[in-house]
């Protein structure tokens, strides 16, 4: 993972290194607590900044406590289950939120 951009007029965005070399530029849209992990949804985004079919993906995600400066970790959720309870997580804060106003 790359730097995180902050600006007051942007959302949120992460910059992924991808395994094939290529980068992409994700928007941040919220990080979910499921059974006492945190994982991280990002909507991926195209060189003009939008995003083209909805598509979200999602990380686990973890912060090092003892250093708030040090850049976040993903992992890939390789377990099907784990995906699963991730997504309906997800679906429930779909269910709490107006998702077309977050993109």
């Amino acid at each position: 993972m790359a730097k995180d951009n902050y600006e007051a007029d942007e959302e949120m965005t992460v910059t992924l290194d991808l395994e094939d070399g290529s980068t992409v530029t994700c928007s941040i849209v919220t990080i979910l607590e499921v059974e006492k992990q945190e994982y991280i949804v990002l909507l991926p985004l195209n060189d003009k900044g939008e995003n083209e079919d909805g598509e979200v993906w999602f990380y686990r995600y973890s912060e090092n406590p003892d250093d708030p400066n040090e850049e976040p970790e993903l992992g890939y959720i390789e377990d099907d289950e784990e995906y699963e309870k991730v997504a309906d997580a997800f679906d429930e804060f779909l269910d709490n939120s107006e998702f077309d106003e977050l993109i």
